[in-house]
């Protein structure tokens, strides 16, 4: 999954095209630091690149890969995020968070109560919002792959006796069909072998 764990940038979800543009420009520096590039830069071009680098692998190291918006986000303070949750409501994406006794749960979706302040709680509540991520990309997996089988065998039924079936969807309705049959006839026909 995705994260930001350091400081929220301001506008990293409503203004995702700009946030877009400084991740391109994260993997260019990143190319260029493994494909030989900064042996023909002089040594002051090379700091000021790894300094911008750094400064980009802080802040966007966990969205790098992150192709489009997210379909929702866990908060731990939604206090302290405020920038977040906001952005969050603003483009409709639900909000989990752990609510504590000093935050607001009018602006949070999914409310979790909980010590948002203490190390083991926050482990605690990460480690089951992980569990539950991965869980949820297994089901995904699964389904896709059992809708695929389906698909298959569907494809494989359709040959009966080694003839494929007619198909009668592209059909216009006043077109013949190849066997000499009116349209009407033919698709009653498909329609009744499914």
């Amino acid at each position: 999954m995705f994260y930001v764990n350091q400081r929220w940038l301001g506008g990293l979800l409503t203004n995702f095209l700009t946030i877009q543009k400084s991740i391109k420009r994260l993997k260019e520096l990143d190319l260029t630091a493994t494909d030989g590039r900064y042996e023909v830069l002089p040594k002051k071009e090379i700091t000021r690149l790894e300094r911008e680098r750094t400064s980009l692998e802080k802040n966007l190291s966990g969205i790098k890969d992150m192709p489009r918006l997210p379909d929702a986000i866990f908060v731990i303070d939604s206090n302290n995020e405020q920038i977040a949750v906001a952005e969050a409501r603003r483009l409709g994406i639900p909000v989990v968070a752990i609510v504590d006794t000093n935050c607001d749960p009018d602006f949070v979706d999914y409310v979790i109560p909980g010590n948002d302040d203490a190390l083991r709680a926050i482990r605690l509540f990460t480690s089951k919002i992980s569990e539950s991520a991965i869980e949820g990309q297994a089901a995904m997996r699964d389904a896709a792959s059992a809708k695929q089988a389906s698909k298959d065998e569907a494809g494989d039924q359709q040959t009966e006796g080694g003839v494929p079936r007619e198909r009668t969807r592209g059909m216009k309705r006043n077109e013949p069909s190849a066997s000499g049959e009116g349209p009407v006839e033919a698709a009653s026909e498909a329609s009744a072998t499914l």
